[in-house]
């Protein structure tokens, strides 16, 4: 009876992280549906808590060293100016076109557009047989780049239209990236001297995305739930958020296919698309949820039901129709 118990406590531990495409949007709805029942805006206040829990296990076994060494240059430089550049622009682009009467909304986009890649990145990167070692640089990078340039990014986005205290949003990125990032080098640390890299990598590593995403439906609930009101009486603003999530991902992707198809080969090219178009999502929710809201953070919520499916479409896609690969390519080897 006990190992009964104990199997089915294991499964119903790991089923959101194991089933997140079905598991967001029954969190949305319960979320929405708990909101129009009842006012949960008390549990306002466990939301920072929750983002520093839910990120520091995605911080166990981080390795600032791997972004060390000049291989893949021509690769790490087009995906910084694509993170950095262009997708913030184009982040920018579709907030003031669609956006400018819902600033936090706007805010969250910004949020996405500016925080990219994650352990996501080097799963599908795997998945799709592309360059790993690439794509570890890629995350390991993009991640210090987006910690330190998002206030500043912030400001200059959505300044205008939403009030960003930079100062704030420092202590924030402090709060939800960089203790989380120290505790989880920290146990990491601990963690190789009590257990060998074997056990660690079999025994405790999957239990921690598993953990996370725990956290990260918490998030998604008291989101949804704070604005559950709102979106009953305002649906054409639920429709047009996450119609420019569609364009954001849909556009990505287009850019990131051209530029793989053009300069590089297919596992550089795979290593491209998933280090751009994929966002770090749980660090972005808890950005947005601390920093500006549930607004914001319903944003990025909604790009939860995106990009999870987008990515795993992109591979079948690419197998079946050589989406990165090119008559050039071809011709010439």
């Amino acid at each position: 009876m006990d190992q009964i118990k104990t199997g089915f406590a294991k499964q119903l531990f790991f089923w959101p992280s194991k089933n997140i495409s079905r598991a967001i949007p029954i969190i949305l709805l319960l979320g929405f549906f708990t909101g129009i029942l009842t006012d949960i805006s008390s549990l306002k206040k466990l939301i920072l808590p929750i983002t520093v829990l839910m990120i520091y296990p995605t911080m166990i076994g981080f390795k600032a060293n791997e972004i060390l060494g000049f291989a893949h240059g021509k690769l790490l430089v087009t995906v910084m100016l694509l993170n950095f550049l262009l997708i913030p622009a184009f982040a920018y682009l579709l907030g003031t076109q669609f956006l400018l009467n819902e600033p936090e909304l706007f805010a969250g986009l910004a949020i996405t557009s500016l925080l990219p890649t994650s352990n996501m990145t080097i799963a599908f990167t795997m998945l799709a047989k592309g360059n790993v070692p690439a794509s570890i640089k890629m995350t390991t990078l993009g991640l210090l780049l987006g910690s330190f340039l998002a206030p500043w990014y912030l400001y200059l986005l959505v300044g205008k239209y939403v009030p960003v205290d930079i100062l704030a949003t420092i202590k924030t990125i402090a709060l939800v990236i960089l203790i989380p990032l120290i505790l989880g080098v920290l146990t990491y640390n601990y963690l190789l001297k009590k257990y060998s890299q074997d056990y660690f990598q079999k025994q405790i590593k999957p239990y921690l995305p598993a953990s996370s995403t725990w956290g990260m439906v918490l998030i998604i609930f008291i989101s949804m739930g704070m604005n559950a009101q709102r979106i009953a009486s305002h649906l054409d603003v639920f429709a047009v958020a996450f119609g420019v999530q569609l364009v954001f991902y849909a556009v990505n992707y287009g850019v990131a296919i051209l530029l793989g198809r053009k300069f590089f080969e297919e596992k550089d090219s795979l290593t491209l698309v998933f280090s751009t178009v994929l966002r770090n999502l749980s660090i972005s929710i808890g950005l947005a949820a601390t920093a500006f809201g549930s607004n914001a953070a319903l944003m990025v919520s909604l790009a939860f039901l995106i990009q999870g499916q987008a990515a795993a479409g992109f591979i079948k896609l690419n197998e079946k129709y050589s989406l990165l690969t090119s008559k050039r390519k071809t011709i010439g080897g």
